[in-house]
């Protein structure tokens, strides 16, 4: 099966003696499907199953493929100009590979590649440094994004331990909302306090969104593990008190916490 073959498929599908749902596909219809799969991609990848990836690897360049064969039928684009655009971006963006460029570091790539992107977008409309953004992005992912932009010109902390305490008096004014009994300053000060952690993560180079996927994650797995302890039990959690809860959950976090076996 080649790539042509499986273009052939996509405009099969498409055509009126095709599938009724794939006809009936939009851009703007198809959007949360692209966003399930990369997500399905992002959990078969921390599984570390090849496999997985594979799949929904493919269920990601599904979405693509359709995207494109509408636009084709617009008269807009092919997936051919998709990708001549991207080969001709990928070998543009990497003077040091394709080029005469010197780019020994991933952080030397980054500025040789801002710079490139900056020259590509001249004349473009965008008002501010910060444009560019998408608003449908994760909130944190947003955060991070706009931060980075605004770094980029200076506006930035210059070491960890400033951010760290910008952490701390965003959570006082937040306790100091709590106190106030304001609702809608809890809400801004929460957000402070939010966008302040997003500051932090950068600087000690972490991915604020996948940081807390995987605290929840963590999270699920040791509710789980509480939940089954309940039934072993014959307990009714929402009988239980909050210290029997409790009691369950440091049963589970010690079971979690225990090296396998040799």
């Amino acid at each position: 099966m080649s790539w042509s073959n499986l273009v052939s498929i996509i405009a099969k599908l498409r055509s009126p003696e095709g599938c009724p749902w794939d006809r009936a596909q939009t851009h703007e219809s198809l959007k949360r499907f692209l966003l399930e799969e990369t997500y399905e991609l992002f959990e078969a990848i921390d599984a570390a199953n090849p496999q997985a990836i594979k799949d929904e690897l493919g269920d990601v360049l599904l979405q693509v493929l359709l995207h494109a064969q509408i636009a084709q039928e617009k008269g807009h684009f092919s997936m051919e100009d998709v990708v001549v655009n991207l080969s001709e971006k990928l070998v543009r963006r990497h003077p040091h590979v394709f080029g005469e460029v010197s780019a020994d570091t991933p952080e030397e790539v980054m500025v040789n590649w801002d710079a490139i992107k900056k020259r590509e977008k001249t004349g473009q409309e965008r008002k501010s440094v910060l444009d560019g953004v998408p608003k449908e992005f994760p909130a944190l992912m947003r955060a991070e994004k706009i931060q980075k932009k605004a770094a980029k010109v200076g506006f930035d902390w210059d070491h960890t331990h400033e951010v760290v305490e910008k952490v701390k008096e965003e959570f006082r004014e937040l306790e100091e909302a709590a106190a106030a009994g304001s609702q809608e300053q809890l809400e801004e000060e929460l957000g402070d306090l939010l966008f302040a952690i997003v500051n932090l993560s950068r600087f000690i180079k972490v991915d604020p969104e996948f940081a807390l996927q995987k605290a929840t994650a963590k999270f699920t797995k040791r509710f789980q593990l509480l939940e089954g302890y309940a039934r072993e039990e014959n307990l009714d959690l929402a009988e239980l008190s909050l210290d029997d809860l409790n009691l369950l959950w440091d049963r589970a976090k010690d079971h979690l916490r225990k090296k396998p076996q040799a």
